[in-house]
């Protein structure tokens, strides 16, 4: 029970770590407490006991009383790791770790961090202003999209598709990879405009900015018409139903007959267990009744709701900790 409970101590010791920049500062060789301190600006005997913190996670591993170099595991603390976790440790670490201090309040009224703040349903529209934050928010999302991203262009096959849409499709982390898998597909991401830049970015570092452009828009009003397959990748558990039927019926309404639509989220257990992919699907579920207000779903309450859209259910596939859908319209 004390581990339980005392786990949030373990993101503080991450958090800091990725926030000191330390897996950067050690690099690949051991270094002395005494020249990290001065690189990462820390106090030598508070630095020092974070290392043996650290050491006992598994993140750093010590040669002596007084130097420290970086495990596999921690490197992934660095900003060019690969895979990179970093951007998604400093977002839990200064957003998602501040939302869940209000978990008790939304479980007594089932509203959400934003309802309850007064800012209203919307917790994206609600930080449009706070271009931090969203920068914040982009980048963790991309790391969290890039660690599954192989997974996601191995197990589909794209093969007949010609126009992608990647739909809520952010800075274009998943469809730069479809279509640097793909080369024969053109893409498109349809996001609100404070994403424009850095997806243009992307796509010019890429190579692809010649079939790929950016559309700024909200999936609430419209979906462009065009693609002849749609991907959304962690959206519809943002939204309770009636908001997840109004992106459907408009994807429905944009998609031609045979096309595709590919629903890319977590799977609730109809039955949990201790197994950690339920752990993490579960603590995801709760992350969103703080957050947006939606919800993780099993596959036969997916099926249900975006049947409802008027989509068939084609298959469902295992990537991991996600799950990929097939629809059909």
């Amino acid at each position: 029970m004390l581990d339980l409970v005392q786990s949030h101590r373990v993101t503080a010791v991450i958090y800091t770590a990725a926030k000191l920049n330390l897996a950067e500062a050690i690099g690949d060789e051991a270094k002395s407490v005494t020249e990290l301190a001065r690189l990462v600006s820390a106090d030598e005997s508070a630095l020092r006991r974070l290392l043996v913190g650290l050491t006992t996670l598994g993140l750093c591993r010590q040669f002596d009383r007084d130097r420290f170099a970086m495990t596999d595991l921690g490197r992934q603390l660095g900003e060019t790791a690969d895979p990179s976790f970093k951007d998604w440790v400093l977002f839990e670490g200064e957003m998602l770790v501040q939302s869940w201090s209000g978990l008790a309040d939304s479980v007594r009224t089932g509203k959400t961090g934003t309802q309850l703040r007064g800012e209203g349903d919307d917790r994206y529209a609600a930080s449009g202003n706070a271009p931090e934050a969203n920068r914040r928010f982009n980048a963790a999302m991309v790391c969290l999209t890039r660690s599954i991203v192989p997974k996601i262009v191995a197990t589909h096959d794209f093969a007949a598709a010609r126009l992608v849409m990647d739909l809520g499709g952010g800075t274009g982390e998943l469809i730069g990879a479809v279509l640097q898998q793909n080369p024969h597909l053109v893409g498109v991401v349809l996001d609100l405009a404070r994403c424009e830049t850095d997806a243009r970015t992307h796509f010019d570092r890429l190579g692809i900015a010649g079939r790929c452009q950016f559309v700024a828009g909200s999936f609430f009003e419209d979906v462009p018409s065009g693609a002849d397959t749609i991907v959304m990748k962690s959206i519809l558990h943002n939204w309770n139903d009636d908001r997840c039927l109004v992106i459907l019926r408009n994807c429905r309404d944009a998609l031609p007959p045979g096309g595709t639509l590919i629903v890319i989220e977590r799977i609730m257990p109809e039955l949990a267990t201790t197994e950690p992919e339920d752990r993490s699907c579960v603590m995801s579920d709760l992350n969103m009744l703080r957050g947006p207000g939606g919800c993780e779903r099993t596959e036969a309450e997916y099926r249900r709701l975006v049947g409802s859209a008027g989509f068939a259910f084609v298959r469902t596939t295992s990537i991991g900790s996600f799950s990929l859908v097939q629809f059909r319209p």
